[in-house]
């Protein structure tokens, strides 16, 4: 009977299933609400442009003869660009001249018949009427003389335009012509362009409303105040432009058909990297949100137009809470609302966590988060 009883007992415990294993509680990476200044930036598209555009045109009509400058190259102010074939101008120079000389030799004449007939009519040896047309035969050589002095100063003007040089100092384009070309026939013939690009100008457009907080932020400052110099360049190839820029001018009027106003931007270019034509980013400071609650972008959830932060509380729960976000800097969202400084949010983890579940917070790798603090501060734009 005692056997029986001990299988019984043996067979019971044998049926009974082992207590279930409670799972560990789940890992997330959190990361500490950040307060700090935020730089608010605009970013703006636009061109470079020499600060002096100068075209190169033919003033009189001519054979080219020589094209004195290589395509491309640095000259400076008063350096021979182009020679224009001089002898028909120096032939009309001649022939002007000539003219002049015969009309100076018959004012001349007119003046000593003036002369003579002046105490003679006073005499009455010859009549009123003889004195009076030497005296408007002075007068119309006397028009002649300046007539032909007025077209040699033309002819000697028209002979030097044979010889074209640079007016300023800077940068060469293409010849628009080459030697044995008639130029200037019927038309000031553009002939090349010269840019001055030390320093350059980078031509942006920017909306009203960008405008008139850039406006407000200048008040009260000189036109060179840190908030229009300075300026950031970033080029084409997503490198940052070496020297920062200033604020040249504002345009007069809003561009009725774009509603922006146009704003030129000077930048110094010792090394000639710029040139007229290219296409960059300019960053112009805006504003500084004091005191900006920052969180890294990767925390943030957007489902049915509602975004949230999932919050680890002091007893290591969790609690979904509806934010309000507002600039993105670099890799960090501004929270507007919804958060307070030094709380945790979830950065890794997100799927695999719920409402009130009680997790194990680590804080997210130094390096990212050493990452996330260099970011935020120095932005290459805000969105």
């Amino acid at each position: 009977m005692f056997a029986a009883l001990v299988i019984a007992a043996g067979m019971t415990a044998a049926c009974e299933k082992p207590a279930p294993v409670a799972a560990p509680p789940t890992e997330v990476l959190v990361t500490d609400v950040v307060q700090r200044d935020v730089p608010v930036y605009l970013e703006l598209v636009g061109q470079t442009q020499g600060f002096q555009d100068v075209d190169i045109r033919a003033r009189v009509e001519g054979f080219l003869e020589t094209v004195n400058f290589r395509e491309g190259s640095l000259v400076r102010k008063g350096d021979l660009l182009y020679q224009i074939d001089r002898k028909p101008l120096e032939a009309i120079l001649a022939a002007t001249k000539a003219e002049l000389a015969t009309a100076e030799a018959r004012l001349e004449k007119a003046k000593n018949d003036v002369a003579r007939y002046t105490p003679l009519a006073a005499k009455q040896a010859v009549s009123q009427q003889e004195l009076d047309n030497a005296k408007a035969a002075r007068d119309a050589e006397t028009a002649q003389v300046e007539a032909g002095k007025a077209a040699v100063e033309k002819a000697t003007l028209d002979l030097s335009y044979t010889r074209i040089t640079s007016p300023i100092a800077g940068l060469v384009g293409t010849t628009q012509v080459k030697p044995g070309n008639l130029v200037g026939r019927g038309e000031t013939t553009l002939l090349t362009t010269i840019s001055q690009i030390d320093p350059v100008l980078f031509r942006v457009a920017v909306t009203e409303a960008d405008y008139l907080r850039y406006s407000r932020r200048q008040t009260g400052r000189t036109g060179d105040s840190p908030v229009s110099r300075g300026i950031q360049l970033t080029l084409a190839d997503g490198s940052t432009y070496a020297h920062p820029g200033r604020v040249n001018l504002v345009d007069r009027a809003v561009d009725p058909t774009t509603g922006t106003l146009g704003i030129q931007l000077e930048y110094p270019n010792p090394q000639l990297l710029l040139r007229p034509g290219q296409y960059g980013r300019a960053r112009l400071l805006l504003d500084t949100r004091t005191a900006a609650l920052l969180v890294p972008q990767r925390s943030v959830q957007e489902l049915q137009n509602l975004t949230s932060v999932a919050v680890v509380d002091a007893s290591s729960k969790i609690a979904f809470r509806t934010v309000k976000t507002g600039l993105r800097v670099g890799s960090l969202w501004v929270i507007e609302e919804g958060l307070k400084p030094g709380e945790k949010v979830v950065t890794e983890g997100l799927q695999r966590i719920q409402e009130g579940m009680t997790v194990v917070a680590k804080p997210a790798p130094a390096e990212a988060a050493a990452a996330e603090a260099v970011v935020a501060p120095a932005a290459g734009g805000v969105k």
